[in-house]
C-alpha cells in the first residue's frame, strides 16, 4: 500500500479547529479544491492581461480560505500578494504571484489527494 506524502501547505488539523467536524471539513475542502481549480488559471490570465483589479477579487477570496486550511507560511504569502494587488504595480503583483502560484497549485493537489483518500464510497 502506497503512503500518501504528508501535505506541505494543507493543514487538516487547523481546519478541524476552525470547523470542528470532519464532514464539514471535507465539504469545505471540496469547495476549496474546486475554487482553486477554477480560479488559478483565471488569475494567471487576468495578471497576464494586467487586470489587477479583477485579480484582487480572486486573491481576496483565496485570502478568506487560507487561514482555515493552510499552514502559516502560505497564509502570510497569500495575504502579502493580496495586499500588493490592492495598490501595487502590475509587474510587482505578477512577480509576487509567480512565486505564489506553484504553492497554490501544490495546495490544490494536496486537497485533491486528501479528498481522494477520504472519498465516501
Amino acid at each position: 500500500m502506497s503512503q500518501t506524502p504528508q501535505p506541505i501547505y494543507l493543514s487538516i488539523e487547523r481546519a478541524m479547529e476552525f470547523i470542528g467536524d470532519a464532514n464539514g471539513v471535507l465539504s469545505l475542502l471540496k469547495t476549496l479544491q474546486q475554487t482553486l481549480s477554477d480560479d488559478l488559471p483565471q488569475l494567471q490570465v487576468l495578471l497576464e492581461k494586467g487586470d489587477v483589479y479583477a485579480a484582487n477579487r480572486i486573491l481576496h477570496q483565496l485570502k478568506g480560505f487560507t487561514p482555515v486550511f493552510c499552514v502559516d507560511s502560505l497564509v502570510e504569502r497569500v495575504v502579502m500578494v493580496e495586499g500588493l494587488s490592492k495598490h501595487g504595480e502590475t509587474s510587482e503583483v505578477s512577480a509576487a504571484y509567480d512565486l505564489l502560484a506553484p504553492q497554490l497549485e501544490a495546495l490544490r493537489l494536496e486537497a485533491i489527494a486528501h479528498l481522494d483518500n477520504h472519498a465516501q464510497g
